[in-house]
């Protein structure tokens, strides 16, 4: 369950330094330059703690699939970038492959 919480904290700590990045316009401005390094830092630091506890390759897609659909829901909702049908499909094989990893493959150690 720690390696889970782990998880969570890094997987938003990246989304919101990536959100950070078209605030920070090329790391010319302070405070959202300084939320993309530190949101990286927690993200990497907990990522490593969370790859202690559970495979590499496990963690890993869990980290980039709810990473990938966070971050376009970002674009989305806060910088009225638009999805258009072939994204959301494609969305939607990247959460059916970690649904199917999560529930069918022996990867995850529980």
């Amino acid at each position: 369950m720690v390696a889970y919480l782990l998880l969570a904290i890094a997987i938003v700590s990246e989304v919101t330094a990536t959100s950070a990045l078209k605030l920070c316009d090329g790391f010319t401005r302070p405070l959202p330059s300084a939320v993309v390094i530190l949101g990286y830092c927690i993200s990497f630091f907990t990522l490593a703690q969370v790859v202690k506890l559970m495979p590499l390759g496990y963690a890993y897609a869990l980290w980039c699939g709810f990473g990938i659909v966070l971050i376009v829901a970002v674009g989305y909702f806060y910088y009225r970038q638009a999805v258009d049908l072939p994204g959301i499909f494609g969305l939607a094989l990247i959460m059916a492959g970690v649904l199917v990893i999560n529930l069918f493959s022996k990867m995850a150690v529980r």
